[in-house]
């Protein structure tokens, strides 16, 4: 039997500086499977200098670190993967560079055949949610259709980007998905980011789905 893991999302204003000890502090929490390094206003630079001092403090938690929307700053910085939103192009060109040696995964989509054509890419995963919206108490309700549709039909693993709170955590965790996004609820949490991802992973545990050959 597995459960959904943490898709743990930093946040998007990236000064590694700042965010290298809560990120630390949360990686000391619990289980964790990535963490998506979120730059949506950061250029290839910036993004690189900060990937050479949070790819590792990731990669020592035995998390994946994973590069937003730049595939060369993936390869340099020795980054697990890239998660790429941007188009299906780029998900395709993405995948061609980058696969099998690392792990590709695609979001950003709205209608469900989009959610097919970058499946068919062969990606690791789809990301279901809005990264570029501001986060709510509640997962959205989109989400939480669309990721249950994909959780039950299709092979290719999901990631449910929750709201920020732990009923939101509850909500995403429910539709089956492979992993929950959790971003807001463990940056502002009120005791700290460990203590965040103690109380997801605690309600995950409950979440069990049998593994599908």
């Amino acid at each position: 039997m597995n459960r959904p893991r943490i898709f743990l999302v930093t946040p998007p204003d990236l000064d590694a500086d700042a965010l290298a000890p809560k990120l630390k502090d949360a990686l000391q929490g619990g289980d964790i499977a990535c963490v998506l390094i979120y730059t949506p206003q950061t250029n290839s630079r910036d993004l690189q200098e900060a990937a050479k001092s949070l790819v590792p403090l990731i990669q020592e938690s035995e998390a994946a670190a994973l590069i937003y929307n730049d595939t060369q700053v993936a390869g340099r910085s020795g980054a697990d993967g890239a998660h790429v939103d941007s188009s299906l192009e780029d998900v395709k060109l993405a995948v061609e560079s980058l696969q099998p040696e690392k792990i590709v995964g695609a979001g950003g989509t709205k209608l469900k055949h989009e959610d097919m054509e970058h499946a068919e890419t062969g990606i690791d995963y789809l990301f279901i949610g809005r990264l570029d919206l501001e986060e709510q108490e509640e997962t959205h309700p989109k989400t939480l259709s669309k990721a249950e549709w994909w959780a039950n039909l299709f092979e290719t693993p999901c990631v449910a980007l929750a709201g920020k709170t732990i009923g939101a955590v509850e909500q995403a965790a429910a539709t089956g998905a492979d992993f929950v996004a959790i971003k807001d609820f463990v940056w502002n949490h009120s005791e700290g980011p460990a203590k965040a991802i103690a109380e997801a992973n605690a309600l995950l545990e409950q979440h069990t789905f049998e593994d599908v050959d």
